[in-house]
């Protein structure tokens, strides 16, 4: 069967949807949650790893951490992103406090650090806050 594989952010089932209805709302078989819910959602380790390994939709990991100044002034921007960018891309928070080996398993040196994940591998990494804008044209790019 074609489509292009979701895992669901909040069960982890992997979920087959045909690429013309990745705009459309797609919802997961097994627990009805958004798989393109066009905003920023905040996962934990197990799941990264999951739909970091197996999704062919491009996966967005701001890695962050509540007593980071610059990651809270960017949470709002990042979460914008997400909506522009709802059927391209989907957009994740990861703590990196309260999931340190998810940290350390990506070399994660700074924070706020944005990875995109593409058919099972990192394709891209950008230290630093930026705006919604910049976020959607380094997505993009």
């Amino acid at each position: 069967m074609a489509g292009k594989k979701l895992t669901c952010l909040d069960c982890g089932q992997v979920n087959r949807v045909p690429e013309e209805k990745l705009g459309a709302g797609p919802k997961c078989g097994t627990c009805g949650a958004a798989l393109m819910p066009g905003k920023a959602i905040e996962v934990d380790a197990a799941t990264l790893a999951k739909a970091a390994r197996t999704d062919d939709v491009p996966l967005v990991v701001d890695f962050w951490a509540p007593w980071c100044g610059p990651c809270r002034m960017m949470a709002p921007e990042f979460s914008k992103a997400a909506g522009a960018l709802s059927s391209e891309a989907r957009l994740v928070k990861l703590n990196t406090e309260a999931h340190q080996d998810a940290g350390a398993k990506h070399g994660i040196r700074g924070i706020p650090t944005m990875v995109e994940f593409s058919s099972g591998r990192e394709v891209k990494r950008q230290s630093g806050a930026m705006p919604a804008q910049q976020i959607v044209g380094w997505v993009r790019g």
